[in-house]
């Protein structure tokens, strides 16, 4: 397995550590274990140059976003099971009028919502494996596979949470894998790694395999067994290459909460509400 691009110091490391941490030049100090070290007196040394911070895209241009601009950096979202055809061209009516980046519907509306945004500027992205993860990996991939033939552009992908908490890294990679093979370069993948389950250094493993693995995204949540966080989206966005990106969903129903979560280092938020995210600022369609 490739190894990260860079090193990541959680609060694990400052409780074994005894007086001092020694790392590399570039390392990650997460922030649990700085507050860590600073309680415990503990000392981290960088060995060439002082570290630095993450990208300062992370919480710099993208917490200045207006509300009316959050727009594109919403997936409008209807996963309901019980959501009709009605609802669905509803929600694909919005995301036009309004301009959100994309609709993410379950995979049986998949159609429904191609049938509605017909001039692609609006994606559509299909979930897989939802909202358990607990698939066998030839039914997730063959499900994506079937999503992007009827016209899905990415797919949001529930990794098995089992595995990640069972330490089966090898399983979890061959299943984020095969769906990227199956659907192939073209259509973006995220994969949701339900982080408020996991501990620091399963959150920081499974985001970087999971880039490692051809994911474009890393998805905090579903929603239904977790919510998104602002420390783990910051964690992600320490730890992960800047190429890949952080989607965070999750209980954001306001624009303030939605401005947090971008300038903590979401690209994209995941929403249900985010027509009433609009109309809190905005006041109108734009």
């Amino acid at each position: 397995m490739k190894q990260s691009h860079r090193r990541v110091i959680i609060a694990d490391d400052v409780r074994r550590a005894k007086g001092q941490v020694v790392v590399p030049a570039g390392t990650i100090i997460t922030p649990a274990a700085r507050d860590l070290a600073h309680e415990r007196a503990v000392t981290i040394v960088f060995g060439v140059v002082q570290h630095e911070e993450a990208p300062a895209v992370a919480g710099g241009m993208q917490g200045q976003l207006s509300a009316c601009d959050l727009a594109s950096r919403i997936d409008h979202t209807n996963l309901s099971p019980d959501a009709t055809a009605s609802d669905i061209a509803s929600l694909c009516a919005e995301a036009q009028e309004y301009g959100f980046a994309a609709v993410c519907v379950s995979p049986i509306r998949v159609a429904d919502a191609v049938a509605a945004i017909r001039d692609g500027a609006v994606a559509i992205c299909a979930v897989v494996g939802f909202p358990s993860g607990a698939h066998l990996s030839a039914i997730k991939a063959a499900e994506a596979a079937v999503c992007v033939r009827e016209g899905a552009r990415e797919i949001d992908m529930v990794a098995n949470l089992g595995w990640l908490k069972d330490g089966q890294w090898d399983r979890y990679a061959e299943d984020l894998r095969l769906v990227r093979n199956t659907i192939g370069g073209a259509t973006l993948l995220k994969v949701i790694i339900e982080a408020s389950a996991l501990d620091e250094a399963d959150i920081v493993r499974a985001g970087i395999m999971a880039a490692q693995s051809g994911a474009n995204y890393i998805k905090t949540s579903t929603g239904v067994y977790g919510q998104a966080r602002l420390e783990d989206v910051s964690l992600l966005r320490r730890a992960l290459p800047p190429d890949i990106k952080i989607k965070a969903a999750g209980g954001i129903r306001t624009v303030g909460q939605a401005r947090a979560f971008i300038a903590a280092g979401a690209d994209r938020i995941g929403a249900s509400a985010g027509v009433g995210m609009m109309w809190e600022r905005c006041g109108k369609p734009h």
